[in-house]
């Protein structure tokens, strides 16, 4: 296994680099503060060609794979532009890994290149208030109607529905009582958002504020049949291609965010002269960095590990969710370990720790907790009885 990065991920992660240094640590303060979406942000990632990392050459997108889009979003995450960063641009790179993969031509010709240039967003609609985790017991419908459909529900924490133009909708088009397995009858939609029938409305939050996150309400919303992706009935199956994508994506944000925060307590360990000497001299405070930093390079590892069997072909659920696991324990050890170093100037905003660790959360509640990852690595790894 060759762990050294490929020419095309050191290529991606230099041009990453190179656009993220124009957006510094106090533009996304800014943006935490304002709670304002990076638009500029998001244009200038368009503008690089990066927003098509993992989209087909023949739309316009570069060809690569989940591996070279997972070292685009810790760059990013490590630039000090965080999950903020991160989530801006996020679901474009990896959402639309079902129409990649199970659209038709037409469908691809049509969804994708719009992405790519950064003229369009997108959202993904798949929780719900009362299905959470359990994706087959959700209530949102889509009715066959005059040669398409008519979805009507509600979906929650749905992130940059304030700013999208499109959402990946997963909703029930064969009632749960009708069909022979519970991941039967659900289908998949990329839809526009038509205002007039889709009501965003923003949740209050800890942190991230720069990206919404929402509750949906779909009252009626028309889609046209050639929106649909795929078979009807089959999108439980065809959700899958995003979800593993997600969960390394996630991985390698909480991995860049974790590195970002270790450089700023490792930088401040080296300037902050406390009875004479630089504070990281002592080993109270050398001991927890080292550990942050071992920490976050075996579960990058794990991550990429996750992105190669993804781009292989091959099933990596175990190792997408190990490592979205991983890095999502090893970043906000780093955060916190991050603040404890700064001492009480961790909790001031100026020196941007106490951000990080608002947003550390993310990744280690979303897209799936801890304890699911730990139920699926239990039975699916280790072979013992499903607990629930």
């Amino acid at each position: 296994m060759d762990v050294e990065p490929s020419v095309p991920q050191r290529d991606i992660r230099a041009l990453a680099e190179k656009v993220c240094a124009r957006f510094d640590d106090a533009y996304w303060l800014k943006r935490d503060e304002d709670a304002t979406f990076p638009h500029d942000f998001h244009r200038a990632v368009a503008d690089a060609g990066l927003l098509g990392v993992a989209m087909p050459e023949s739309v316009g997108g570069a060809g690569l794979g989940i591996s070279e889009a997972a070292v685009l979003m810790r760059a990013v995450a490590e630039s000090g532009a965080g999950m903020a960063g991160a989530s801006s641009v996020h679901m474009n790179i990896f959402g639309l890994q079902p129409v990649v993969v199970f659209g038709t031509e037409e469908q691809k010709t049509r969804f994708l290149p719009p992405l790519i240039r950064g003229e369009e967003k997108a959202c993904f609609a798949v929780t719900e208030p009362d299905a959470g985790l359990n994706t087959t017991e959700i209530k949102t419908r889509a009715e066959r109607k005059d040669g398409g459909y008519v979805i009507t529900g509600q979906k929650i924490w749905i992130s940059t529905a304030q700013v999208a133009d499109r959402a990946l909708i997963l909703a029930r088009t064969t009632p749960l009582d009708q069909v022979a397995k519970k991941t039967h009858g659900l289908s998949l939609f990329y839809a526009k958002l038509d205002r007039a029938k889709v009501e965003a409305r923003v949740i209050r939050k800890m942190g991230r504020h720069a990206v919404d996150s929402n509750m949906l309400f779909f009252d009626g919303l028309e889609v046209p049949v050639e929106d649909r992706v795929g078979e009807e009935g089959a999108g439980f199956k065809m959700l899958l291609h995003g979800l593993n994508p997600e969960r390394i994506l996630i991985a390698a944000e909480a991995v860049g965010l974790g590195m970002a925060a270790l450089k700023r307590a490792t930088d401040y360990a080296k300037q902050r002269i406390v009875f004479g000497r630089p504070i990281g001299q002592n080993q109270g405070i050398q001991h927890p960095l080292a550990r942050c930093w071992m920490n976050l390079v075996a579960a990058d590892l794990m991550t990429m590990k996750a992105a190669a069997l993804y781009d292989a072909g091959k099933e990596c659920g175990a190792e997408a969710n190990a490592a979205k696991f991983l890095a999502a324990e090893a970043a906000f050890t780093s955060c916190e370990t991050a603040i404890q170093t700064h001492g009480g100037m961790g909790y001031s905003a100026e020196f941007h720790v106490e951000r990080y660790l608002r947003e550390s959360f993310i990744p280690r509640i979303a897209p799936i907790s801890p304890q699911m990852i730990m139920n699926h690595i239990a039975e699916k790894v280790l072979g013992l009885p499903k607990s629930y």
